[in-house]
């Protein structure tokens, strides 16, 4: 993929008048609400669209639904929250930060919550060799070693997709992170004048299909062009909100 497109599209959102604080509030709610519902869908999630919304937006409990649905959603809201205020520092990835936002991630599980593995684990839906749990805290500080060099590429959609896949194929964490790794991703972009992306749920196999191909070949440019997509998507969007009110 051409990312040429993605950086003009950048500067010129860079350039626009902003929106106002309660366009700019409406516009957020929206994609976190999608943002969570999709992100929580491609980890098993049974809650629809409009069932994550009246949680997050009104506190409506869904009859029949699982309690650990309900604070998965809020948790998913919470964590994306905070890694929007984070993005505005520009601070370097951490092991804290990741463990921050797994523990807000899971919210509903006090004994796991931001805490390395001690179990071995496996990716239901991808064929993907876990490393054993004892070798998870090295692989982890490594990582962020490793994170600081690849953030510092000029082009930030393929360090980040190859900061993700990395993360997934560690999965350091007992459960969440899936989640975790996406929040991640969007910390990333957020950080460097980009928007969040959405990781749709219909898009999920070829999701998981870039995970297996960068654990066999080390390539990551098949997810780098997801999120490639995904972003000048946003982007486009964004910018035609703007020049529609204008």
């Amino acid at each position: 993929m051409n990312f040429q497109k993605i950086n003009e599209l950048r500067e010129q959102l860079a350039k626009m008048r902003p929106l106002n604080a309660g366009e700019l509030k409406r516009l957020r709610d929206e994609f976190i609400v999608g943002n969570t519902f999709h992100s929580n869908a491609i980890e098993g999630s049974t809650l629809t669209l409009r069932e994550t919304a009246l949680i997050l937006g009104e506190g409506v409990t869904i009859a029949e639904k699982p309690l650990r649905e309900h604070l998965d959603a809020i948790g998913h809201r919470d964590a994306f929250e905070y890694i929007s205020d984070l993005s505005k520092q520009k601070s370097s990835i951490s092991e804290k930060v990741i463990k921050d936002i797994h523990s807000l991630v899971l919210m509903g599980d006090r004994e796991n919550r931001g805490v390395y593995r001690s179990v071995p684990v496996m990716i239901m839906s991808a064929e993907l060799e876990l490393p054993q749990p004892y070798l998870v805290p090295k692989l982890m500080e490594q990582l962020v070693i490793d994170g600081g060099e690849l953030f510092g590429r000029e082009n930030i959609i393929e360090a980040a997709a190859e900061f993700h896949l990395r993360f997934e194929e560690i999965h350091p964490f007992i459960d969440g992170n899936g989640r975790t790794g996406r929040l991640i991703l969007n910390l990333e972009l957020m950080k460097n004048g980009l928007l969040p992306v959405n990781i749709k749920f219909a898009d999920r196999e070829r999701y998981y299909k870039a995970f297996e191909d960068h654990a066999k070949t080390g390539d990551s440019s098949a997810f780098a062009e997801m999120v490639g997509l995904y972003e000048l998507e946003e982007l486009e969007r964004y910018i035609g909100i703007i020049e529609g009110k204008d």
